[in-house]
């Protein structure tokens, strides 16, 4: 699929885009050259300008590349010496705010260490042209014979496919290599990540593609040789894999709100997407709801007016912002109110109904009692209220507090505009202290459906996960349910009910 072009920086068709090349250099005294020499004369005159940023280097890196510049006469050459090591990531950060500084609109990383090729900078500059991505990635593994020829070490290569293919399965991306260190990324691309918060050491790149993907940027990839040959690794691999590892489950599990994460950009948070499991909140209360009924969506917020709809249901819908505008057509009416200070319709308003759904917003409010009571008068004689909520309890939160540590988020059990935080036990509690009857409570498991991808595999392979982790919640549910999901019905009503 051809990527949707990102705007790279302020280019217009009548201005040619500005190409730079970033050369990361540590130790570099006797790769340096070498490297430069091999950028083609095509690219000479392509690019506007290469700079290399030395990292504090113990031997003489940066007054190598003085001498070149001045035994060559590459005016477009750039030498720049950081005062004290950054580190691989810190030296990243400052090469990219140079570039938007200059005002490139592309900017190429390369490595001064020799190994990647530097004669595939024009296919980078082309990439750009034709495609204007917001970042083109040099894989090695689009050609996996070449990377073993060009002599990539067995157990590296290894590690390389294992990580990628972890990476693949919780991003739900189809990169064939998350660990080339040869790119170009578009000025506009890197004013919207957050890459001065990312980490200084090596897995810095793995951070900037996880938020290219979380804000949906487009990445293409083209081939690039593989050349192992004297150069020094300051890279362990052991920790590396670690914290590549660690960072990208932190993303994943900072997508379902069960943790944070500091290096994405919460504004980038996208709204919360439907579960499409059975075993979800989605799920269970599209099921709960009988068809044909009419029914009130208290928060509208859910997708569960298409679903229900669809089951022949009348939906009515409120919340205190605005008609979602994906579900807007699925409404027969909807109220915009302010339910802490407004309340419900009246049942002159609104008429009366099968069932009231509560899903997810009861944690909202700071009225939910009173809301709870007058959801009564608005149900018929045999009508129920479906009410959902995150358990505040569950494990992931209760190791959060052993280690210190209760981090409020954008979403999830431990969302920012929660009001009111329930276990299973309370927010029965809830729903007895306003006459209601608990008929029957349902659990949900972490929604493990969002972990995985396009593929058909790693679907099944969390679907599985997924009934593995929903039988421990059945066992021990005030310990690992994720939600609890109630049916209820007004005391008096609750014989019928049954």
């Amino acid at each position: 699929m051809v990527p949707q072009p990102v705007n790279a920086g302020d280019a217009s068709e009548n201005r040619p885009l500005r190409f730079a090349v970033f050369v990361v250099a540590y130790n570099a005294v006797t790769t340096l050259a070498r490297v430069l020499d091999r950028i083609p004369a095509e690219a000479w005159d392509l690019l506007e300008e290469v700079y290399v940023f030395d990292d504090a280097s113990t031997d003489d890196t940066a007054l190598l590349g003085e001498g070149y510049k001045a035994s060559r006469g590459r005016e477009k050459l750039k030498i720049f010496r950081n005062p004290r090591n950054l580190g691989y990531g810190g030296n990243q950060k400052r090469g990219y705010d140079y570039a938007l500084e200059r005002g490139f609109d592309y900017v190429i990383l390369l490595h001064g260490d020799g190994q990647y090729a530097p004669e595939k900078i024009p296919d980078f500059i082309r990439a750009a042209k034709t495609l204007r991505p917001a970042a083109v990635f040099g894989s090695r593994m689009m050609d996996r014979r070449g990377a073993l020829r060009g002599g990539m070490p067995l157990y590296k290569f290894a590690g390389n496919r294992i990580l990628t293919a972890y990476e693949n399965l919780l991003l739900g991306s189809r990169l064939s290599e998350f660990h080339s260190g040869y790119r170009m990324y578009a000025a506009e691309a890197l004013r919207r990540l957050h890459y001065r918060a990312y980490t200084d050491d090596f897995h810095f790149d793995t951070q900037i593609i996880v938020e290219l993907l979380h804000q949906g940027l487009p990445i293409v990839e083209i081939p690039i040789p593989t050349y192992y040959g004297g150069e020094i690794c300051y890279v362990n691999g052991m920790r590396y894999a670690l914290d590549v590892s660690l960072a990208v489950l932190r993303y994943k599990l900072f997508s379902l709100g069960l943790v944070s994460c500091p290096w994405i950009g919460e504004e980038a948070r996208r709204r919360y997407p439907a579960k499409k499991s059975p075993l979800s909140s989605h799920g269970r209360v599209t099921r709960m709801v009988p068809a044909g009924a009419r029914v009130l969506d208290v928060g509208a917020e859910g997708s569960y007016a298409p679903l229900l709809k669809a089951k022949g249901c009348e939906v009515c819908g409120i919340n205190d912002r605005r008609l979602p505008e994906e579900e807007g057509g699925a409404y027969a009416r909807f109220w915009i109110r302010d339910l802490d200070r407004e309340g419900l319709p009246t049942r002159e308003e609104a008429g009366r109904f099968h069932v009231v759904v509560f899903a997810d917003v009861l944690e909202h409010l700071r009225r939910a009692p009173e809301v709870l009571s007058q959801a009564k008068d608005l149900l018929l004689d045999d009508g129920t209220v479906l009410a959902s909520t995150g358990n505040v309890a569950h494990f992931t939160v209760r190791l959060s507090l052993l280690l210190g540590r209760f981090e409020y988020r954008d979403r999830g059990i431990l969302d920012r505009s929660h009001v009111t935080l329930y276990t299973g036990k309370t927010f029965r509690r809830l729903l007895a202290s306003q006459g209601y009857r608990i008929l029957r409570q349902k659990v949900t498991p972490i929604p493990f459906e969002l972990f995985a991808g396009r593929s058909r595999a790693a679907r099944a392979f969390w679907r599985a996960v997924e009934y593995a982790y929903y039988a421990a919640a059945r066992l021990w549910p005030s310990l690992f349910a994720y939600q609890f999901v109630l049916l209820a019905a007004p005391e008096k009503k609750a014989a019928h009910g049954e």
